[in-house]
């Protein structure tokens, strides 16, 4: 599962951004304008509190710059980023990079205007990336949602272009939740109130139909056992009114097939294609990389369908630094990444999981790719 040590403040809206959380630099730079205004300046700008106070003297505006980049096909600390374990897995030759974009928050005006005039970071509104009058522990809640939601659809887009079953796995079991005395870890959830169910999502289509109060039966394979636990739907406390059963999904190959993804202090949904695409190389014979440097971004829907994401000249900066040679672009970011300055690094039009698989190959075979204008 996909892990992250975020805080309030560096968390996003998930809107597809991939982000690592970078600290400000404290380091101030004023402009000699006669001593005591430099030092009265210096000071002013440099504090990010007024003195014997809790006021917040940092500027509303968060700095997105380039992040770093991580190849899904390697290792990261000795372990398998995208971990997949059967009975027989192929070792790709390329490289498939996931792209970041670092933001930093919290900062005061000194440094906001050092990023903006040192470094290639552009300035945004600090709500346009952080949701706002959130608790750390609702941040952290949404934080899980989003990766769970995001390692979800990679494996169920990866297995349906294998033509692979899948199954519905219980990833956490909130504590004091609905289901906490009736579900547990690593349950296999295969009907809800006797129908048969195969992704989370139609789970939670079928408790947003239900309120607060309502009885829900859920049937579970345990171990060898097959068990039905009939279970009274909490209140969702984020959403007023709205039934909630209190766990955390998971989409599983079905048979003797596992996927895994590790990866620390990276958040957001807008590595999934690129999961995703890992997971099918290493599990099919194509290599579809072609022994290239392939990079790309955009998040990933149990359809295959690859949505936009958010700081995309950042990303391809990051990627043409690392030696990139194809960019796989969301089709709804091809504008503001075809603008942006990527050398002589071809960024491909990506809409679904198929343009990406047929852009690889087409650029390992020396054929024209369809690439973003």
């Amino acid at each position: 599962m996909i892990t992250a040590t975020l805080t309030a403040n560096s968390t996003p809206k998930v809107v597809g951004y991939c982000f690592v959380n970078s600290p400000a630099s404290r380091r101030v730079r004023t402009i000699a304008w006669g001593a005591i205004p430099v030092v009265l300046t210096g000071a002013l700008v440099s504090l990010d509190h007024i003195p014997g106070t809790d006021v917040s003297l940092t500027v509303p505006y968060a700095a997105e710059g380039p992040g770093p980049t991580v190849d899904t096909l390697g290792e990261v600390d000795g372990t398998q980023v995208v971990d997949v374990q059967a009975p027989k897995t192929y070792k790709p030759s390329g490289h498939l990079n996931m792209t970041t974009v670092s933001v930093r928050t919290n900062m005061t005006l000194a440094q906001a205007l050092g990023r903006w005039t040192l470094t290639d970071d552009t300035l945004v509104p600090i709500d346009t990336v952080i949701p706002q009058n959130m608790t750390d522990e609702e941040v952290q809640e949404s934080n899980k949602q989003a990766f769970t939601q995001s390692e979800s659809a990679a494996t169920i887009a990866a297995m349906d272009y294998l033509h692979l079953p899948v199954k519905i796995t219980v990833a956490e079991v909130i504590e004091d939740g609905a289901a906490s005395e009736h579900l547990k870890k690593d349950d296999v959830i295969t009907a809800v109130d006797g129908t048969e169910v195969t992704e989370p999502s139609e789970v939670q289509d079928m408790i947003k139909d239900k309120s607060p109060g309502d009885k829900v039966k859920i049937s579970v394979t345990r171990g060898d056992k097959e068990l039905s636990e009939e279970i009274e739907l909490g209140e969702n406390p984020h959403d007023k009114g709205k039934a909630l059963l209190g766990i955390a999904m998971l989409s599983q190959p079905k048979d003797d097939i596992s996927v895994n993804y590790n990866l620390q202090d990276i958040g957001g949904p807008s590595a999934g294609m690129m999961f995703t695409l890992a997971v099918i190389d290493k599990l099919s014979d194509e290599d579809l990389t072609g022994g290239t440097f392939v990079a790309g971004t955009g998040t990933i829907q149990a359809d295959s369908k690859v949505g936009p994401i958010g700081g995309i000249e950042h990303k391809i900066a990051a990627a043409h630094e690392a030696g990139a040679e194809l960019f796989l672009a969301p089709k709804d970011n091809c504008s503001a990444a075809a603008g942006s300055d990527h050398g002589d690094m071809t960024i491909a039009q990506v809409e679904n999981l198929d343009d990406a698989v047929a852009a690889m190959k087409d650029f390992a075979a020396g054929k024209d790719v369809k690439e973003c204008t």
